[in-house]
């Protein structure tokens, strides 16, 4: 049988603070966006800028550490993999999301935690987490 493979790797900016909630079954689940830009000069000579914004779901330990640690406008690696969940609204409209669910986070800028020590900068998902309840 053939294998797949879904791994997505981005660095960026993060577009606003985390935001950690908890599923009915008490599992952390924090969400937060990551803005990724690139800039290339088109043969005109031309420059151009564009920013691409993912949104980024951690579950379990990793969510409470992405909650403690992280802030609008630092830069961080994630690693994790692409999933699109639908849901339909009260009218019964059907709504789509693609979304990263991370595996692993990795702090790039080197900030300094609130007691002013250095922060560890690594982390990964202890277990492999599958969520069975969304709280959103």
């Amino acid at each position: 049988m053939a294998r797949g493979l879904n791994k997505v790797m981005i660095i960026g900016r993060l577009g606003r603070d985390p935001e950690m909630r908890f599923t009915p079954g008490g599992k952390p689940v924090t969400t937060f966006s990551i803005a990724v830009s690139r800039n290339w000069t088109a043969s005109s000579g031309e420059r151009h800028d564009e920013t691409e914004w993912f949104n980024i779901v951690c579950w379990g330990t990793l969510a409470e550490i992405c909650n403690q640690h992280l802030r609008k406008g630092r830069q961080v690696f994630i690693e994790g993999r692409l999933q699109t969940r639908s849901w339909e609204d009260e009218s019964g409209k059907k709504h789509y999301r693609t979304e990263i669910v991370a595996r692993e986070m990795l702090i790039l800028d080197h900030g300094f935690s609130r007691n002013d020590g250095p922060m560890d900068d690594h982390f990964e998902a202890i277990e492999d987490e599958e969520e069975d309840e969304f709280p959103f």
